[in-house]
């Protein structure tokens, strides 16, 4: 019986072990990660700061700074009437994209048709 016991605590202590490691090394992966998409961040704010210098007047960022202030002190309708305007806006342009695929679909058939049909006529003479 005691060695079934330590048979069990042996094998409870291999699972925790083994556990343990798998943890400390995907710890260590998400760290590299987040490493890496810091490093990302950074490269990605340096461009942006490069692009916009000298483009960023004090009028503009004043414009910037009352319009978050507004956004801020919104009644919870307002935001409310706001953000389902700009949802309208993702609708439409989502839709406006769709009619386009959906007219180079029809056209790419169309001139598959055309191909095939051409293919077919070449081969039946």
């Amino acid at each position: 019986m005691a060695e079934k016991k330590d048979n069990i605590f042996k094998k409870i202590g291999r699972f925790f072990k083994k556990s343990f490691s798998d943890m400390g090394e995907s710890a260590k992966a998400q760290h590299e990660v987040d490493k890496a998409n810091l490093a990302a961040v950074k490269a990605e704010s340096k461009a942006n700061f490069e692009e916009n210098r000298g483009t960023n007047t004090f009028r503009k960022a004043k414009e910037i700074g009352k319009q978050s202030w507004d956004d801020a002190h919104m009644t919870p309708a307002e935001r409310t009437a706001k953000t389902r305007e700009e949802q309208q806006k993702q609708i439409e342009e989502a839709n406006a994209r769709i009619k386009a695929a959906n007219e180079r679909y029809e056209a790419a058939k169309v001139t598959k048709k055309a191909v095939e049909t051409t293919e077919e006529k070449t081969e039946k003479e």
